[in-house]
C-alpha cells in the first residue's frame, strides 16, 4: 500500500532511540523526508545518519520554547517544506505519589506536557490543509500504569488537548491524532520491568495479559505511526490508536 509519504516533510521529537526513532524509521523507509531530534548533539546528529540523507539531527530539549520555531525553520531550510509532527519524549520519571517530588512533577509538566503545547501549537501556525499533529502519548490515558504516577497524570490531559485540537483544526483540513503504546519492547520499558524483583517473572505476567501474548515491536509501532501521519489515514482525526496487543478491552 502506498501511503502517499514520498517527499513530504515531518518533524520527530525524541527520535534519537526508541519509540519517536521507530516512526522516523517507517516514514523515511516510505519515502518521507525527517527532522529528528534528540537532546545530546551527537545522538542526534548519528541516528539522522543511520537514516540516511533524508534525515537531519537537531539538537534541542522539547521544553526549550524556542524549540518548535527552530525546527520548523529547520525542515523549510533542509527539505523545502513542512507537512507535519510527530511529538514523541521520553517517559517522566518513575514513581508513587509518595516518590515523585516537586521538581520532578515541574520537570516533567514543561518537556511531557507544555514543551508538546507549543510544538503543536507552532506546527498548527505553519501547516496547511493537509498537515498533521501526531502525539506519543501511552494506554495510560485510558488506564493508570502502577508506578508511573506522574505520566498518569500528564498523558490523559495530553490526550485532552489533543482532541481539543482537533476539533479547532480540523475545519483547516488539519489532522490531530493520538498513538498510546503499552508494552512495546524499548530499553525504557525493559527499564520499568527491569526495577522489579523478577524481571521475567513480571514480563511473562504482562505478556499474559495482551491477547496476543507478546510485546510489540518498536517497528510495529513505527508502522502505525507512519500510517497515522499520512495522506492514507486523511479521514482520521481526533483519534487515540491503542498499539497494545489487544490490551485495552473498551472501545
Amino acid at each position: 500500500m502506498d501511503l502517499g509519504l514520498k517527499d513530504r516533510v515531518y518533524v520527530v521529537t525524541g527520535a534519537t532511540r526508541g519509540l519517536g526513532n521507530a516512526a522516523a524509521r517507517e516514514l523515511v523507509a516510505d519515502g518521507a523526508k525527517v527532522v529528528l531530534t534528540g537532546r545530546d548533539e551527537k545522538r542526534a546528529a548519528d541516528a539522522a545518519a543511520e537514516l540516511g540523507p533524508d534525515a537531519v539531527g537537531v539538537a534541542v530539549d522539547n521544553a526549550d520554547p524556542e524549540a518548535a520555531a527552530r525546527l520548523i525553520a529547520v525542515a523549510r531550510e533542509r527539505f523545502g517544506r513542512f507537512d507535519g509532527v510527530l511529538v514523541s519524549v521520553g517517559g517522566p520519571a518513575p514513581g508513587f505519589v509518595a516518590d515523585n517530588t516537586d521538581e520532578q512533577w515541574r520537570t516533567a509538566f514543561e518537556s511531557v506536557f507544555l514543551g508538546a503545547v507549543r510544538l503543536a501549537r507552532a506546527a498548527s501556525a505553519e501547516l496547511e490543509a493537509g498537515g498533521v499533529i501526531g502525539f506519543v502519548l501511552s494506554a495510560s490515558v485510558y488506564e493508570p500504569i502502577p508506578g508511573l504516577t506522574i505520566s498518569n497524570g500528564l498523558r490523559p490531559g495530553l490526550a485532552g488537548f489533543a482532541k481539543s485540537l482537533a476539533d479547532e483544526l480540523g475545519p483547516r483540513g488539519i489532522r490531530v491524532v493520538g498513538l498510546l503504546p503499552s508494552r512495546i519492547d524499548t530499553d525504557r520499558v525493559r527499564e520499568l520491568d527491569g526495577m522489579s524483583a523478577d524481571p521475567e517473572a513480571t514480563r511473562a505476567a504482562h505478556e499474559s495479559r495482551i491477547p496476543l501474548r507478546r510485546y510489540g515491536t518498536p517497528e510495529e509501532f513505527g508502522r502505525a505511526a507512519a500510517f497515522l501521519l499520512s495522506p492514507a489515514a486523511s479521514y482520521l482525526t481526533g483519534v487515540m490508536l491503542p498499539v497494545d496487543g489487544g490490551m485495552r478491552h473498551g472501545f
